[in-house]
């Protein structure tokens, strides 16, 4: 029963969306806020499940507008960000590498320091390019994530498109702002504004120091920091309790292998309500960009401006 209700949960977002009317009204939609001091140490925060073997196995595609469809082995691909990843595991930019390595497509790039991340200089006779990708079960949604950050998986639809200058300056823009971030704080990941609304009650902490719990050792480098990690770093300071569950797959999605909040204090997920999150820039809050489909414990933070998890009932 768990994975039924977590599919209806999630397909529900879109209905969502609809439903609430836009993001801002979603956004300004907050219960009572509560004062985040409580001391809960004697909670018990609890993991369900036990991560499998993630590897990608299964032959993939890429589709890049303007040049067709190409087709690849997930285990011949290297991640060119080794700092993130470990072996076997990659993102939907080291695809692109791959391409080229394998002389299947001709393409420009460079590492930007102060963005932390790899920017596409040419493809096609263009400089202009994002994309448009999504898990196994999912739909097409907007998504600011950086490229080479965006673990790769078994089933999941992956496409490259031209994107607007402008659209990607202000991307980028955000990037900056987050490496500044990390900069200013000696390296010390510290998220201005978490804020976690409950069934009844809204918590709001500030300047949350969100450090790397290795959850995902699978896929990531110890000492990667993701957004779950907001969670277990709030628990691990008594100021709040959750449980995880892993999920092999739910309903129709196949491949998710990913663990989800099922609890947190005496909120815990039943029937068609339960927590989903969101995690960038007030600039692309919910559905502008920050809100998608990628689970919490392989999103890999930055320094975001907040990171929320909220209630939702469909």
């Amino acid at each position: 029963m768990r994975g039924s209700k977590v599919l209806i949960l999630t397909l529900g977002l879109a209905i969502l969306a609809v439903v609430s009317g836009g993001c801002a009204e979603q956004r300004d939609a907050s219960p009572g806020i509560l004062e985040p001091e409580t001391d809960i140490s004697g909670e018990e925060n609890r993991v369900f499940g036990e991560v499998s073997d993630t590897a990608a196995e299964l032959s993939g595609e890429i589709e890049i507008e303007g040049l067709g469809v190409f087709s690849f082995d997930p285990g011949e691909v290297e991640t060119v960000r080794d700092d993130l990843f470990r072996n076997n595991h990659f993102s939907i930019f080291d695809v692109l590498v791959h391409l080229e390595q394998t002389g299947q497509i001709e393409i420009a790039y460079y590492f930007d320091e102060v963005m932390n991340t790899y920017v596409i200089t040419d493809l096609d006779g263009h400089g202009e390019w994002w994309y448009d990708a999504y898990y196994d079960g999912g739909w097409r949604e907007r998504s600011v994530f950086r490229m080479d950050h965006y673990p790769y998986k078994d089933k999941m639809v992956l496409r490259i498109v031209r994107a607007a200058e402008e659209y990607l300056q202000a991307v980028y823009a955000t990037y900056l702002d987050e490496v500044s971030r990390l900069n200013e704080n000696d390296g010390k990941l510290i998220v201005p504004e978490v804020i976690i609304e409950g069934k009844n009650d809204t918590m709001v902490f500030e300047d949350v120091e969100v450090t790397a719990h290795n959850l995902r050792n699978d896929m990531f480098q110890d000492g990667v920091v993701t957004a779950i990690d907001t969670i277990l770093s709030l628990a691990e300071n008594n100021k709040i309790s959750y449980d995880l569950q892993w999920y092999e797959s739910i309903g129709t999605a196949g491949v998710v292998k990913s663990y989800w909040v099922e609890r947190i204090n005496d909120d815990v997920s039943e029937g068609r309500c339960g927590f989903v999150y969101e995690a960038g820039d007030e600039e692309f809050y919910f559905f502008r960009g920050n809100h998608n489909h990628i689970p919490s414990d392989i999103r890999v933070i930055n320094s975001p401006q907040y990171v929320k998890y909220f209630w939702i009932c469909i």
